[in-house]
């Protein structure tokens, strides 16, 4: 009797899911795992179903998106764009919230994976994730560092940052504070931190950068919050490097009694069109979430037809001049 894909399967001790990625080459696996797949094969003298493996590797029309929560007024814009445009261009989309949680991202990856997606658009904050090292499948970043071979696209964060910096700067302010990311987390955002660190030794002034990591609970973030005030009783200006970040500062300030502006200059990042719409008055660097979400399936889609595309894209940035970085004029 000819042997079948299960009595290999069974042999090597993997799922049958397993030796069908061996054949198929798609989805990280150790050395130690195809090795034992192909002795296996060889033992049972496994020929695979030629039909079968074309009608496999045929192409799923599917695109797996990978991001961190879609809750975030900044990812959920994103994905909603990248979604609906890929819906136009006959694409299905298969989306997982990732939670920065490392174990999560990698699961849902290697479901993407067994799903046959066609290619993915990550944005999530985890690196060096083997399954990301799997050089035939398609892989594009947004505003992350992935793997020195995945595309990034990202707004120019770097000018975002000086923008936001000078902004302050040119209201009066002198005592500017600033709210990033751990310096060590290898991503474009840092840019922002650079730029605004930058700016203020131009101007003669002292940078002071608050770690905020990502990651943590909205509970956390407020306790943090809360902290800065009371260790920098002084602080005349904050750049928030995300706009749900510069929203709970603003609170936290008027809970406190500072008057903003007038007291107390606040600017965000990300300029979602949800954040100007419920909250006007905050001054914020506009990304052009659009722009990005089209720039990346540009790129996707060069991957997928095997065309050379740039390691990265940078997408430029504008000011919202809302009333929270600007001083009431008063009169004379």
């Amino acid at each position: 009797m000819r042997p079948k894909l299960e009595d290999v399967a069974k042999l090597a001790n993997v799922s049958k899911t397993t030796v069908s990625r061996v054949l198929n080459k798609r989805g990280y696996l150790s050395q130690e795992t195809i090795e034992k797949v192909e002795a296996a094969m060889q033992e049972l003298n496994y020929q695979p179903n030629v039909v079968a493996r074309q009608l496999y590797n045929k192409k799923t029309n599917l695109i797996g998106l990978i991001f961190p929560t879609v809750a975030n007024p900044f990812f959920g814009e994103l994905v909603a764009i990248l979604e609906n445009e890929l819906y136009q261009r006959g694409y299905k989309v298969i989306i997982g919230n990732s939670m920065n949680n490392r174990q999560k991202e990698t699961d849902y990856l290697n479901q993407l994976l067994n799903e046959q997606v066609d290619g993915l658009i990550v944005g999530a904050h985890n690196q060096g994730i083997e399954e990301y090292r799997y050089e035939h499948l398609p892989i594009v970043a947004i505003d992350r560092v992935m793997n020195q071979d995945i595309p990034i696209i990202e707004s120019d964060n770097y000018l975002g940052g000086q923008k936001a910096t000078e902004l302050l700067i040119k209201q009066g302010a002198k005592v500017i504070l600033h709210t990033n990311g751990p310096a060590d987390l290898d991503t474009p955002a840092m840019r922002r931190r650079q730029a605004y660190e930058a700016t203020m030794k131009a101007h003669g002034l002292k940078p002071e950068t608050i770690i905020v990591d990502f990651n943590i609970s909205y509970e956390e973030k407020q306790t943090i919050f809360q902290r800065l005030f009371e260790e920098h009783p002084t602080v005349e200006a904050i750049f928030a490097s995300n706009d749900v970040d510069a929203m709970m500062i603003y609170q936290i300030a008027q809970q406190k009694h500072y008057r903003v502006p007038e007291d107390l200059l606040i600017v965000g990042y990300d300029g979602t069109t949800l954040m100007r719409t419920l909250f006007p008055e905050l001054a914020t660097i506009v990304q052009p979430i659009k722009m990005m979400a089209l720039q990346a399936i540009e790129v996707l889609e060069q991957r997928l037809n095997k065309q050379p595309t740039e390691n990265e894209y940078i997408c430029p940035v504008t000011v919202h001049h809302g009333k929270t970085g600007t001083k009431k004029e008063t009169s004379t």
